[in-house]
Order: structure tokens, then C-alpha cells, then sequence
């Protein structure tokens, strides 16, 4: 085990570690009152990810209801093959 007198690179800051000093009120950093203007370019897979962070409809509340009183009648009808051939083309699509 490594013991480190400063903090070690992080790989999420570029392998640069921000420069600190001390001042009467505390720490601070140099950029401290400075917002960062670097732009992002998201990957096409980030920016579906990021559009599914909408949680809005995540649940459809009337189906949901459909399958309880199902459930509750014991009348769903489970088809495990149309449930793996949904997996597989979900797996398919992650692998693109």
C-alpha cells in the first residue's frame, strides 16, 4: 500500500490536480469565483440516457391497473417465450 503526502492524480480532472492555497477565511481554490466555459460532447448513447432521466412517464398507471385486476382474477397469462425474446432484443440493442 502507497502512502501518498498529497492527494493522487485523478483521472477525471486529466491527471491535474487543482492548486490550493490558504488564506484567513480557509482553503480556496484559484478558479473559485470563475465558472468553467468547456463545452461537452455527449455520445449518441449519453444523450438517450439523458433523455430518459424524464420521469414522467415512466409508469402507465391504467396498465398497471389492467394487470392487477389480472392478477387478482387469475386470468394473466405469462408467455415466457415472448418475455425471452424481448430480453435477447433488449441485449441486441445494448450491444449496437
Amino acid at each position: 500500500m502507497k502512502i501518498y503526502s498529497s492527494p493522487p492524480k485523478s483521472p477525471l480532472t486529466g491527471g491535474v490536480a487543482p492548486a490550493r492555497s490558504e488564506s484567513a477565511g480557509g482553503i480556496s481554490s484559484p478558479a473559485q469565483g470563475n465558472p468553467a466555459s468547456s463545452a461537452v460532447d455527449l455520445s449518441p448513447a449519453a444523450r438517450q440516457l439523458s433523455l430518459l432521466q424524464n420521469s414522467d412517464n415512466d409508469i402507465n398507471g391504467p396498465r398497471v391497473n389492467e394487470l392487477r385486476a389480472a392478477i387478482a382474477a387469475g386470468q394473466l397469462k405469462v408467455d415466457p417465450s415472448r418475455i425471452a425474446d424481448g430480453l435477447i432484443a433488449s441485449v441486441r440493442d445494448l450491444l449496437k
